[in-house]
């Protein structure tokens, strides 16, 4: 086990004895301890605790009496960052179900995915994201959607702030299965009994492999709570912290660092819909926000803002975040202007967020971080398993008390994926990286073949499977390309089937990928083949491609 880090670890214990309740008791909790506290605030609307988890409270009562919902099932939740994304998710909580987070950016083509492999029969979901959902009915087992208008939980005051989804008065939907929300709540039904415990499935937010099937990762309360009180502690945080959120909370780092802790430690979430750097420096400003967990592009556009002032963001004492690497150039922009260093971590989906944290009073730069509480995080060589040492390179392997109990209905990724050294299991995260003499760890490339846009990960073999449903494209090789705004983006490679040549356009392919695939997705780019480099096994060298692209953005 890698102790070299042990030198720098923060003024706290470096173990942490996990709770064995569930996450929807850290709301209890807080809502009895703090009954007056605002929990959140939305576009000038304030909601208490104590009102918090009533609603809670009343939704999860709908969803089991009117809906059916059973514990132990599993229940789509999709929407955007609201008031009712947090209401929804403890709701599901509290009816002893299993949350399963999926992007509100997906087609209803992609969504059917999620809905088939969990055998979903209720859905949350935003009213703006019905054209996804509604098709479903009828074709996949979904048979109940409750659905939100933003538009209820918001406020007076920031109407020139507002999302066009949050705008939008609430719509009237009458077909066969779908209920309002606004009216569910209104039911005031009282839940059954909770008996969820820190070993029952809390939570499965989805992510992707090597084969670009997506894969549930199955978390439980216990391994949620894991990183949920270990940010809490990393973080200092307090009851009086004001957690600026905008991350999307569908992601597990939006979810555990800018939901489930600030409701831990009973403070209070503001919540933006959509990223808006005015909107942001307003509420920092106005409401004396402390915490921001955010990501490097987030960063780069707040600080481009022109009309940005030291005195704006006085009260932050705290600005985190991962996802990709923030530029040194911008860390010293922002320490200038804030005095705040970035403070950069590293997770995946099967950790539910962080195994790795910047000590926040001694962070590096463009650095993973030293391994979190109980974590013990090595690096092996990919091949052989072989332990390796300080300046080596090879797979980040983890095990700790966040990684997930594994992957739902998959076996065979499962075998794969953990691997048993010293009695103990590893999880291997695909990721090529190093630790330095201090046991901070780095990251250098991917195992995995994925693509880091603007935090977003994307699947290059899943898009290709879709490209190939176009009826001009015979072969499709995608690839990560450089790019100065999201770090990466997606660029195929295509071959037109015979008759098509000089008949449809590069724009016209990015066109009608955009119809079906999500925004961050569908690629930027389009450049048409004869041939691609192959293997003597008739492979794709994707990698040429890739390294082809990396030349041309060096010239």
């Amino acid at each position: 086990m890698v102790t070299l880090h042990y030198e720098f670890w923060p003024k706290i214990t470096k173990s942490l004895i996990v709770p064995s309740t569930s996450l929807y008791d850290n709301l209890k909790v807080s809502a009895n301890r703090y009954p007056d506290q605002d929990a959140i605030f939305y576009y000038g609307n304030k909601i208490t605790y104590e009102q918090l988890d009533a609603e809670v409270n009343a939704l999860a009562g709908y969803l089991e009496h009117k809906l059916g919902v059973r514990p132990g099932d599993k229940v789509l939740l999709f929407m955007q960052n609201s008031p009712q994304f947090v209401i929804g998710y403890y709701a599901i909580l509290r009816a002893n179900a299993v949350v399963v987070p999926i992007n509100p950016m997906l087609v209803a083509d992609e969504l059917e995915f999620y809905v088939r492999d969990c055998e979903i029969h209720t859905a949350l979901a935003g009213q703006e994201l019905i054209d996804s959902v509604g098709p479903l009915f009828g074709k996949t087992s979904l048979e109940n959607l409750v659905i939100a208008a933003y538009s209820d939980y918001a406020g007076d005051g920031f109407e020139e702030m507002l999302p066009k989804e949050v705008e939008a008065p609430r719509i009237n939907f009458t077909k066969p299965g779908h209920f309002l929300w606004n009216q569910a709540i209104a039911a005031d039904l009282t839940p059954s009994e909770r008996t969820a415990k820190g070993d029952d499935i809390a939570c499965m937010p989805y992510t992707s492999g090597t084969t670009g099937l997506p894969k549930g990762c199955m978390h439980t309360n216990r391994t949620v709570n894991a990183n949920t009180v270990g940010a809490y502690h990393w973080s200092s945080t307090t009851p009086n912290a004001v957690h600026l959120m905008t991350l999307p909370l569908f992601h597990v780092t939006g979810m555990v660092h800018s939901m489930h802790m600030p409701i831990f430690s009973g403070s209070t979430m503001v919540i933006l819909t959509r990223w808006n750097r005015n909107a942001a420096v307003e509420l920092i400003k106005n409401l004396g926000c402390t915490h921001w967990v955010t990501i490097a592009t987030m960063i780069v556009d707040f600080l481009a803002n022109p009309n940005l002032k030291k005195e704006d963001i006085a009260t932050l004492t705290s600005i985190s975040g991962g996802g990709a690497a923030l530029p040194e150039a911008v860390g010293e922009k922002l320490f200038n202007l804030s005095g705040l260093r970035f403070v950069e971590g590293y997770g995946l989906s099967e950790t539910i967020a962080q195994t790795h944290f910047n000590p926040p009073d001694r962070p590096k730069m463009q650095c993973l971080g030293i391994p979190s509480f109980d974590v013990d995080a090595r690096v092996i060589e990919p091949a052989t398993g072989k332990e390796l040492g300080v300046g080596e390179v090879g797979e980040i392997i983890v095990n700790g008390p966040q990684v997930m109990v594994g992957y739902y209905n998959r076996d065979d990724e499962n075998r794969n994926s953990f691997i048993d050294i010293e009695g103990k299991m590893f999880f291997r995260t695909g990721d090529i990286g190093r630790y330095d003499e201090e046991g901070y760890f780095f990251i250098v490339d991917r195992v995995k073949r994925m693509i880091n846009a603007s935090g977003f990960k994307v699947w290059p073999t899943e898009v290709e499977s879709y490209l190939y449903k176009h009826p001009a494209i015979q072969q499709a090789c995608v690839v990560g390309v450089p790019d100065p705004r999201r770090g990466e983006t997606v660029k195929a490679f295509v071959i037109l089937n015979e008759g098509f040549e000089g008949e449809i356009n590069e724009d016209e392919i990015i066109e009608w990928a955009k119809q079906h695939m999500a925004a961050y997705k569908y690629p930027r780019k389009i450049e048409f083949r004869k041939q691609f480099p192959m293997t003597s096994s008739g492979k794709i060298l994707w990698r040429t491609l890739q390294e082809e692209e990396k030349v041309k953005a060096q010239n």
